[in-house]
């Protein structure tokens, strides 16, 4: 799997001597040389196949053939026109292609000149996140370095790394910033991607609100995430009592990571997304479970729970073990005599079945949503289960 290494090019003051240099601190205590510009450093450190740079017509591409590498008379006029336009903001991109073989013969990788935008518009945006995107080949692995990226260049970045995580299946290294103080003159390292974690937790979470499934949480939650992919899938089955059983466990053992900051955020939410385990009796889950998936608009579990729950009821007040059969003769019974029941069961058949049904009242209800939502809403506001 190649490496790929996405850097911002800006623009600092150029005095007599050229770019101020600045000595980088990895914090692993690694001597590194004074550079102004950090992607020299960062590419040394984790030897790319690809290294993309990304400039504006006025970045400092000048100093990209100057100091740091000795390139001898090779390709002199064109340098000194590089640098004559780097001084009037109007660097092309006939100006760089020619030069790349020089930088990819000096750190022996594949390197790409990029123009792009100032990206103060939403077009601009765009477009950039395109160019970059034009460099990542399918699971590749990617470093980004958003140190001298100015103003927009930073946010773009973090964007720009989100979308080649879910479009291109990249997998985001390294999110980098040197941050250089003027007042220590020290310029430590760091790495952001925990900002990608965050994000991450921010996507299960979306997932989780469209469809219920808090399984997407799993991959977050380390070794534990496999009770809590199970319990989603019994859940989503309408098993109800092994998806109860799973959660019990995970609860039990406090399966909360307890050492990611990101998950910290998200501890009280994610909680509450599976709260209904914790009601007392069966019914009581099940109705739960129903009410949430009507919220949800998925409406065919919506009524199955609602039936579900209607039978654990009659079959506990029955006084009758909570076994297949007993289940059966308290579904039997509720059909011949709770309406709300027999709505219920009429319903999910039309609705898994995709078959019209022979009741005109159903059939009223299913030509629209509105009228279905409000039919189960009013259904299950009647059940008195507790």
């Amino acid at each position: 799997m190649s490496t790929t290494l996405i850097s911002f090019l800006g623009r600092t003051q150029k005095g007599e001597k050229g770019y101020r240099l600045t000595r980088y601190d990895f914090g692993d205590g690694s001597e590194q040389g004074e550079y102004a510009y950090f992607g020299w450093p960062l590419a040394q450190r984790i030897q790319p196949d690809h290294f993309v740079i990304l400039g504006t017509s006025g970045s400092m591409w000048d100093h990209l053939f100057e100091t740091d590498h000795n390139f001898g008379e090779q390709y002199e006029e064109e340098r000194l026109q590089l640098v004559e336009a780097v001084g009037k903001k109007c660097v092309n991109a006939e100006m760089l292609t020619p030069l790349q073989p020089l930088l990819e013969e000096q750190l022996g990788c594949k390197v790409f000149l990029e123009l792009i935008p100032h990206g103060q518009q939403e077009d601009e945006q765009i477009q950039m996140i395109e160019i970059i995107a034009r460099h990542v080949a399918q699971g590749e692995r990617v470093h980004m370095d958003i140190t001298h990226g100015f103003r927009t260049l930073p946010m773009i970045g973090l964007i720009s790394a989100l979308y080649l995580q879910k479009m291109r299946s990249a997998e985001i290294v390294g999110l980098w910033y040197g941050e250089y103080n003027p007042d220590t003159g020290q310029a430590p390292v760091h790495d952001l991607k925990g900002l990608l974690h965050i994000a991450d937790w921010l996507n299960a979470l979306t997932c989780y609100d469209k469809d219920g499934d808090y399984g997407t949480f799993a991959p977050l939650l380390g070794e534990h995430g496999r009770l809590l992919a199970q319990a989603a899938f019994h859940e989503r089955t309408t098993h109800s009592m092994l998806a109860y059983q799973q959660l019990s466990s995970w609860s039990k053992a406090d399966s909360f990571p307890q050492n990611d900051p990101a998950a910290a955020l998200f501890k009280e939410q994610f909680e509450e997304r599976i709260s209904w385990h914790k009601r007392g009796t069966r019914a009581a889950r099940e109705q739960r479970l129903a009410r949430e998936y009507l919220e949800r608009g998925d409406y065919v579990r919506a009524a199955i729970y609602g039936m579900e729950s209607m039978i654990s009821q009659h079959t506990y007040q029955q006084g009758i073990a909570d076994e297949f059969n007993n289940r059966e003769e308290s579904r039997i019974a509720l059909m011949a005599e709770s309406q709300e029941f027999k709505t219920l069961s009429r319903l999910r058949n039309a609705l898994a079945h995709g078959i019209r049904s022979h009741d005109k009242s159903i059939e009223r209800i299913l030509r629209d949503e509105q009228q279905l939502s409000s039919t189960l809403k009013d259904i299950f506001k009647k059940l008195s289960i507790k």
